[in-house]
């Protein structure tokens, strides 16, 4: 679908010279003399290199249409996590590569999303939060405040995470998926 450059923003995936292309940041550059141009910086969603390419304003570009479905979470086998369509009950195998460093937050039976241009899964989105359990933290140090300062913890899938000092071995935590941090104690 041909849209104008101008109307580029982060994520939206282009098709150029036959490859598809995430936008990871955009910025109109407007010099003292001539037409603004727009510098697109992008990544190729295949192999992840970076390019930056510059457009007028007005030119058009390929934008891709990304098929999305909601897909629930079975198994994961070595760097290979099987997923199954909610409604046709198909399943697609997606490689550890596509999914990032949230794959470490899958659990059995999680609804995710999942993009795919002609059948080929190419981003996988997690909920934006989990709940963990604290599998090992480490004693509180006489003196920290709970404004001052966080200490480390491992959650039960290996992943570790800065918690706050009245945080302790056994407590159930809300992290975010995007960037493995803290967010509050779960609520249960």
């Amino acid at each position: 679908m041909k849209v104008n450059a101008i109307t580029l923003r982060p994520g939206n995936v282009l098709e150029r010279e036959g490859k598809l292309w995430i936008v990871t940041k955009y910025e109109i550059i407007q010099p003292g003399k001539g037409a603004s141009v727009i510098q697109v910086e992008m990544r190729d969603l295949r192999s992840g290199n970076k390019d930056n390419v510059r457009y007028r304003t007005q030119e058009t570009v390929d934008r891709a249409r990304l098929d999305q479905d909601d897909y629930q979470f079975l198994f994961g086998e070595g760097d290979d996590f099987t997923f199954m369509h909610n409604e046709s009950y198909e399943q697609i195998s997606v490689t550890k590569e596509v999914i990032g460093s949230p794959a470490v937050f899958l659990q059995e039976g999680m609804n995710v999303s999942i993009e795919t241009f002609e059948g080929e899964p190419l981003r996988v989105q997690l909920p934006d939060t989990v709940i963990m359990a604290i599998a090992e933290s480490e004693p509180v140090v006489k003196g920290q405040t709970a404004s001052s300062s966080y200490k480390p913890a491992i959650l039960e899938n290996g992943e570790k995470v800065m918690v706050p000092p009245h945080i302790d071995t056994g407590v159930r935590i809300v992290v975010k998926t995007e960037d493995s941090t803290y967010v509050e104690r779960a609520k249960d």
